[in-house]
C-alpha cells in the first residue's frame, strides 16, 4: 500500500511536470506546482481511500522517498529521533555506558563496559546478567528495546537486577544515566623509540584539542615522527578537521573550500591559529572507509605536502551537511556544498551510486578525472576519494572470521572466558596461547554458524544454478568430486585458520579485562598494514 501511495504522487507529479516544457518554467513555479499536487494527492486519499489512511507511516515513507532521490546524507529527522542526531553529531548519549550481549530468550549480559562510565563504576563487569530492568525480565525483549531502557536522560536512574558472574548472587544495582561520549582519540602511544602513534575514530567537538594534547605528550617522550590513523574514521565536525591541519601548518593556510548554490555556501577556510609543529614527518593513514573529514585532513595535509598519505583510497563523501530545524521540532540534515581541497579537487565520488561493496568508490578512468598540482608540483587527481601517495594493501580475512566475529561465536565465548578467569596478565604480557585456543575449539565445535569456505558457498550457489538450467544430473560425478574436495570440517577448518582467529580473540579478551585502551594495543600487535607502511619511504616534509 505504501509503495502504491508513493508511486501515486510521484507518478501525479511526473504527468503534471511533462505537461509542458521544463525550460519555460521556473524552479519556483514547479515547486509550488509540485506543492499543490502533494496536496491535492493527500486530500483526495483522505476523501477516498476505502480503509483509514496510516498518516504517520505515508508522511515519514514519502519524506524518505523524496530524500533518497537527492544524495544519501540528505535525511530528515523526527522530533523522537533527536537522540539519534545527538549521538551523530557528537557520538553521545545518555545511558550506562556498556556494550551488551543477548541471545534469543535469554537475559542480557554485559559484554564490554566502558572505563570510567556508571556501569564501571557501579561495578558491572563482562558476563554479569541483567535479569530485569526497572522491574521488566529482560528475557522477552528484543536486544534493542533492552538497549532503550537503558538508555534515558542523564542524571535519571535505571535500577537494575543483576546476576553477577563471579559469586552468581543476585543484587539489584541502581545507576545513575549520565551524558556517555565515546573518546574520538582511541589510543596515542609511541610504537618505536622515534616514532608516535595516534588512532582517531571521529571528528567531534574538540579532538582537535585532544589531538593537539595527545601530540605534545608524545614529542615529549622522543617522538620523531608521527602516524596519525584515520582508518575507518567517517568524519564529523569540518570545523574540527580544519583545526587539526591548523596543527601543522603555517598560520593562514588555505585547508577546504566549499561551493554550493547559495551564496553564503561559497567559502574559503584558512588557518587561523600558530602551530604547534610544521616540520616532524607525518603519515597519515586511510581506507575506503574514511570519510568526509577524515578526507578533508588527509586531502590537504597531501596538498600542502606536509603529510605522507598511506593505505588505500578513500570513501569519497565531499559534501558538506548543515543542520535546518523544520516545523514539529524536527531537523533536517542536508547537503548544502561540496568541499575541494586546497589544490582545488573536489573529494566526492563522480556518483552516489556506482560504488564497491564496502560502498568505497568504485575503479574510476583517469579519463573521467583531471590532473591538479600539490604545493611541490606533484601530480594528484580528482574523481572520488583521497588517492594514497603510498599504496599499502590492507588485511583480508577469511569468511570463517567473518562468520566467528558476526554470529557472535567469539564474543560469546569471550564472556565465557571471562566467567572462569578472574583476572589476565597486563595486556603487553597478554598473548592467548595454544592451550587456550584448543579450549576455543571446544566451544566454537558447539556453536551453530555457518563454517562453509567461500569456494564452499560459491560451489552450494553454482550447483543450485545448474539444477535449475537442468545440468547438474548430467555433470553428477564431477560435481560429487569437487564437493567432496571443498568439504571441511568445522574444527579442521578453524585451525586452519588460527592465526586470523586467535588476534580477534586476543583483542576481545584484553578489552573486557583492561578496557578499550587494551583492544587497540593488541590490534597493533597484528596490524600487518601499519607495520608495512612503516616499511615505506616517505616523503619528506616541506616548508
Amino acid at each position: 500500500m505504501k509503495k502504491n501511495i508513493i508511486t501515486l504522487i510521484m507518478a501525479t507529479a511526473m504527468i503534471a511536470s511533462a505537461a509542458e516544457p521544463s525550460s519555460a518554467q521556473s524552479q519556483s513555479f514547479k515547486l509550488g506546482q509540485w506543492t499543490e499536487i502533494h496536496n491535492s494527492v493527500i486530500k483526495e486519499l483522505n476523501r477516498s481511500y476505502v480503509d483509514s489512511l496510516p498518516i504517520d507511516r505515508i508522511m515519514r515513507a514519502g519524506i524518505d522517498a523524496m530524500l533518497e532521490e537527492l544524495d544519501p546524507y540528505t535525511i530528515y529527522i523526527p522530533e523522537e529521533e533527536n537522540e539519534d542526531l545527538q549521538m551523530m553529531l557528537s557520538n553521545t548519549y545518555g545511558g550506562i555506558g556498556a556494550i551488551i550481549y543477548k541471545k534469543k530468550d535469554g537475559n542480557v549480559i554485559i559484554n564490554e563496559p566502558y572505563y570510567g562510565s556508571p556501569a564501571h563504576k557501579s561495578g558491572l563487569s563482562c558476563g554479569d546478567e541483567i535479569i530485569e530492568i526497572d522491574g521488566m525480565p529482560t528475557k522477552g525483549l528484543e536486544t534493542k528495546e533492552s538497549s532503550d531502557r537503558m538508555k534515558g536522560k542523564p542524571g535519571t536512574t535505571v535500577t537494575f537486577k543483576v546476576k553477577k558472574v563471579r559469586t552468581a548472587d543476585t543484587v539489584e544495582v541502581p545507576i545513575v544515566r549520565q551524558r556517555i561520549h565515546f573518546p574520538d582519540i582511541e589510543y596515542a602511544g609511541m610504537l618505536d623509540a622515534e616514532t608516535g602513534y595516534i588512532l582517531q575514530r571521529g571528528f567531534t567537538d574538540n579532538v582537535s584539542g585532544e589531538l593537539r594534547q595527545k601530540f605534545l605528550e608524545l614529542k615529549s617522550q622522543g617522538m620523531k615522527r608521527l602516524v596519525l590513523d584515520l582508518r575507518g574514521n567517517g568524519g564529523g565536525l569540518m570545523g574540527e578537521a580544519i583545526n587539526i591541519v591548523s596543527l601543522f601548518v603555517p598560520k593562514g593556510s588555505l585547508v577546504v573550500s566549499s561551493k554550493g548554490n547559495t551564496a553564503d555556501s561559497k567559502k574559503e577556510y584558512y588557518t587561523t591559529t600558530e602551530p604547534i609543529d610544521t616540520e616532524m614527518p607525518i603519515v597519515i593513514l586511510i581506507d575506503s572507509a574514511s570519510a568526509s573529514s577524515s578526507e578533508i585532513v588527509a586531502g590537504a595535509m597531501q596538498d600542502m605536502d606536509r603529510a605522507t598519505i598511506m593505505g588505500q583510497r578513500s570513501y569519497g563523501k565531499g559534501l558538506v551537511q548543515s543542520i535546518r530545524p523544520l516545523a514539529y521540532n524536527g531537523q533536517m540534515k542536508v547537503t548544502t556544498a561540496k568541499y575541494y581541497t586546497p589544490s582545488g579537487r573536489c573529494v566526492q565520488a563522480i556518483d552516489y551510486t556506482h560504488r564497491n561493496e564496502d560502498g568505497s568508490v568504485g575503479h574510476i578512468p583517469d579519463s573521467l578525472t583531471r590532473e591538479f598540482r600539490t604545493a611541490s608540483g606533484r601530480t594528484v587527481r580528482d574523481g572520488g576519494g583521497i588517492t594514497p601517495d603510498v599504496e599499502v594493501a590492507s588485511q583480508s580475512y577469511s569468511r570463517l572470521v567473518y562468520a566467528l566475529v558476526l554470529g557472535g561465536v567469539i564474543d560469546q565465548y569471550v564472556i565465557d572466558y571471562a566467567r572462569r578467569h578472574e583476572s589476565i596478565p597486563a595486556v603487553d604480557d597478554f598473548h592467548f596461547s595454544d592451550e587456550d585456543f584448543e579450549d576455543f575449539i571446544r566451544f566454537a565445535k558447539t556453536q551453530e554458524f555457518d563454517y562453509r569456505s567461500s569456494a564452499k558457498t560459491l560451489y552450494d550457489q553454482m550447483k543450485k544454478e545448474l539444477e535449475k538450467d537442468g545440468l547438474a544430473e548430467s555433470m553428477s560425478q564431477e560435481l560429487d568430486a569437487l564437493g567432496k574436495a571443498l568439504e571441511m570440517d568445522k574444527e579442521k577448518f578453524i585451525r586452519l585458520k588460527k592465526n586470523e582467529i586467535v588476534p580477534f580473540i586476543e583483542e576481545e579478551i584484553a578489552t573486557r579485562y583492561w578496557f578499550q585502551e587494551a583492544g587497540a594495543k593488541i590490534r597493533l600487535r597484528y596490524d600487518r598494514q601499519l607495520h608495512k607502511a612503516l616499511e615505506e619511504p616517505m616523503i619528506a616534509a616541506r616548508k
